[in-house]
């Protein structure tokens, strides 16, 4: 395994470890947004998003990891990864995350999704700037843990944060 590689493990690593944090109501916006480039793309079953890794992200990131909470989302880990080099700066990374809910009848619940994310490597700094989703929220509410029409934010995206094109 090459450097690159192992740095851009230990980069998701260290975003799992936030995302733990967070749902533990220990998050550090100023960490979770470090793992964002200064402006980012998000595309999914609901459109392309644009954001911008500005104060308002960091604002909303608090917003987005109390939502996640407040439907009983407990914990997010990585299963496994994948990381394909294009270039000399640039990556991707499929990334089987597994997250586990608690719903209002106190079972667990699970969703297991893959996010496939573009990763730019300047000065041996990993960042995210752009993220394809698959639709976790029709997983949501196929597990009861979301309403047909409450729509929830991306797993990696807090509200609000993003700007839908």
């Amino acid at each position: 395994m090459d450097d690159r590689t192992s740095a851009i493990e230990r980069f998701f690593a260290g975003y799992a470890a936030e995302f733990a944090r967070a749902l533990a109501g220990h998050g550090n916006a100023e960490a979770t947004a470090a793992h964002f480039a200064d402006c980012f793309v998000e595309a999914g079953p609901q459109g392309v998003s644009c954001g911008q890794n500005d104060e308002v992200f960091r604002q909303m990131i608090p917003r987005g990891y109390e939502s996640y909470r407040s439907i009983g989302m407990e914990a997010m880990s990585i299963q496994s990864m994948e990381i394909t080099h294009l270039d000399e700066l640039h990556s991707v990374a499929r990334v089987r995350w597994l997250s586990t809910y608690r719903s209002k009848d106190e079972s667990e619940e699970s969703i297991d999704f893959q996010v496939v994310y573009l990763v730019q490597t300047l000065s041996e700094v990993p960042r995210i700037f752009a993220y394809i989703v698959g639709d976790e929220q029709a997983a949501m509410r196929d597990k009861g843990l979301i309403g047909t029409r409450m729509p929830q934010p991306s797993l990696h995206l807090p509200p609000q944060a993003v700007q839908r094109r």
